[in-house]
């Protein structure tokens, strides 16, 4: 944004968004409303961004890497998509890739993460919460695509749906020592976000709540492809209820190739599912964030490495990623220019001067960009943004003092 945009948009803040912005800021913190107002080159990524939401109004398949070093806002620029994507109408969920504690190879970890962290446009509801909400006013069984894995299908149409009513000497008969009404909304939200849970509890959950299908198939998902189809078909009923899609934001990617290579192997084949160009992942727009030493260890991997099964050899990879990926959708991020640092910081001095209510000289502003900028040669943006932020405090406390 431009600074006449800035200003205003400044001018309409709280000044508690403000300050706790530069707090955040000072401490090295993310921050999302600093996210919005300090991106530089925001047009490059806006515009890379809206070109997969046109693919995906074609309903093809879109895909975005972001690819940087260490310290050229990978993360941030995430961020800043994610809040352009909630203005936009898109479901959300933004997940870190910790190998240890949100493996990607370990599909359900990640399906539990990515709904844990959902984010609705208009709500702050849980998927769980949104859903019952939204079919008190819809028929959601229309908008359960028929991709659906069975489970989450009789799970969804579950917690749309109201118990049986028993009558008190119903209540009372053995058969019906299974109806715990209580613990059928609870049991189902944890089923939905992919807890593990005993089979039979659910069975009376599904029997109580009227879920007429729900013995047509085994409740067990077994791997990973399910919890990956239930991802596709999440956002394809997301579109059906009105919304534009939903956009996955992962974060760390590069963690995948920090793995043995029998996760690695893993991991490729469900990160090439996200990647291919197919029709049947309607309204899903996975979004990475990769290093470039993430490439390398692809690119580098041992392609002819065979495994014998059956007597037979077979590849060990299921292709040559290396090749089948050159042509992802990448959004390269470098290091700010002198002049992309310059508008950078102007518009910080600006919010550290609304935040604290003080207006630094010309002269000022100089000098503290000029002490800024010789402290933090060849640091990192946040820590350049950090080294600013501690100048303005140290020449706003001045100021201060020099009045009293």
């Amino acid at each position: 944004m431009d600074m006449d945009e800035f200003s205003s948009v400044l001018n309409g803040c709280d000044n508690f968004l403000l300050r706790r912005a530069v707090e955040r800021l000072r401490e090295g913190l993310f921050d999302p409303f600093a996210v919005q107002l300090l991106t530089a080159r925001e047009s490059q990524l806006n515009k890379v961004f809206d070109t997969g939401v046109k693919t995906l109004a074609r309903n093809e398949s879109p895909h975005l890497c972001v690819c940087g070093s260490y310290g050229q806002g990978k993360s941030h620029s995430l961020t800043y998509l994610r809040e352009r994507a909630r203005k936009q109408g898109f479901v959300s969920s933004f997940i870190n890739l910790d190998p240890r504690e949100i493996p990607f190879h370990d599909f359900r970890q990640v399906y539990r993460a990515l709904v844990e962290s959902i984010r609705f446009p208009d709500s702050d509801d849980t998927l769980a919460q949104y859903w019952k909400k939204w079919n008190k006013e819809h028929t959601g069984a229309d908008c359960i695509p028929d991709s659906m894995p069975h489970f989450f299908k009789s799970v969804l149409t579950a917690l749309a749906s109201k118990n049986l009513r028993l009558s008190q000497k119903q209540k009372t008969l053995k058969k019906h020592a299974t109806f715990r009404p209580r613990e059928f909304p609870w049991m189902l939200a944890n089923a939905l976000k992919g807890e593990v849970l005993p089979v039979f509890r659910l069975r009376h959950a599904l029997k109580y709540r009227e879920v007429p299908f729900y013995k047509d198939a085994s409740l067990v998902c077994k791997g990973w492809e399910p919890y990956f189809q239930a991802v596709c078909s999440f956002a394809e009923m997301f579109r059906n209820m009105g919304f534009k899609g939903w956009v996955l934001f992962f974060d760390e990617g590069e963690s995948i190739v920090q793995r043995p290579v029998n996760i690695r192997r893993k991991s490729y084949t469900i990160l090439d599912r996200f990647f291919a160009p197919v029709s049947s992942r309607a309204g899903l727009y996975p979004i990475f964030a990769f290093t470039n030493d993430f490439f390398m260890q692809v690119r580098g991997e041992d392609y002819d490495r065979v495994v014998i099964k059956n007597e037979q050899e077979q590849p060990y990879f299921e292709k040559d990623y290396g090749e089948s990926w050159k042509q992802l959708t990448c959004h390269n991020l470098h290091d700010l220019v002198a002049q992309d640092w310059q508008k950078l910081s102007k518009k910080l001095i600006c919010l550290h001067a609304g935040a604290y209510a003080w207006k630094p000289s010309d002269q000022t502003i100089s000098d503290i960009t000029t002490a800024a900028a010789k402290a933090t040669v060849g640091q990192e943006a946040r820590l350049k943004i950090k080294a600013l932020v501690e100048h303005l405090d140290l020449m706003q406390q001045e100021i201060v003092l020099r009045v009293s």
